[in-house]
């Protein structure tokens, strides 16, 4: 795999190592704040008022098939109305992407996204968004403006989304992006704004997973 900049590193520590060395910075300061015991709460995940959002460092993971947690139940209504769920994506690789309309690096990794699902969209890949804060207006607005054609389910009000991916994205490290396999498992993460290449790369190696 070709060596990314400084800025970048990929972990393959244990998991208790590679949770501790994800989150740099604000981010950790921000899971200190938030966190209340050993188990996250839903309003730690919360938008609230405070639509500040804080970077992930950039860094990204992947996981060997073998070492792969259970597959990540999830689901929601979409800014359509529309009810989806980790049960409608088994068999298809899925990208799953947090965002928001008014943070910045959501906006500026949006045309990338929408590309590499463009690309992949005929291999099988689904790419679902979630938005952490806008209501449904808002999120149809983003989509138009950015020519976004999947869906996002809005996980404003109980964050059951988040909560579900907490053991591989921090609250608040938005954006972030995972891929997970056709099992519904998390297979990659990057938490921080895309690198399309980096992304790419995950997508067709989790695509290859299943020919072999």
């Amino acid at each position: 795999m070709t060596i990314r900049s400084e800025s970048v590193k990929m972990s393959r520590f244990s998991r208790p190592l590679r949770v501790a060395l994800a989150s740099a910075g604000a981010v950790t300061m921000l899971l200190l704040s938030a966190c209340s015991g050993d188990e996250p709460l839903a309003e730690d995940y919360a938008a609230g008022g405070d639509q500040g959002y804080v970077a992930g460092d950039g860094s990204y993971e992947l996981f060997p098939v073998g070492e792969r947690q259970e597959p990540i139940e999830f689901g929601g209504t979409t800014e359509f109305g529309d009810e989806l769920s980790s049960e409608d994506l088994v068999g298809s690789v899925t990208v799953v992407n947090f965002w928001y309309a008014s943070c910045p690096p959501c906006r500026l990794e949006a045309p990338d996204l929408q590309a590499a699902w463009e690309e992949h969209q005929d291999d099988g890949v689904e790419f679902v968004g979630v938005n952490i804060y806008d209501q449904a207006a808002t999120a149809k607005t983003f989509a138009e403006k950015q020519g976004i054609t999947y869906p996002s389910i809005l996980d404003v009000d109980d964050a059951s989304v988040r909560l579900a991916f907490a053991d591989n994205v921090p609250p608040q490290a938005i954006p972030s992006t995972l891929v997970l396999d056709a099992e519904g498992r998390v297979a990659s993460v990057i938490r921080g704004p895309i690198d399309p290449s980096i992304l790419r790369s995950m997508i067709t190696d989790t695509l290859a997973e299943s020919s072999k």
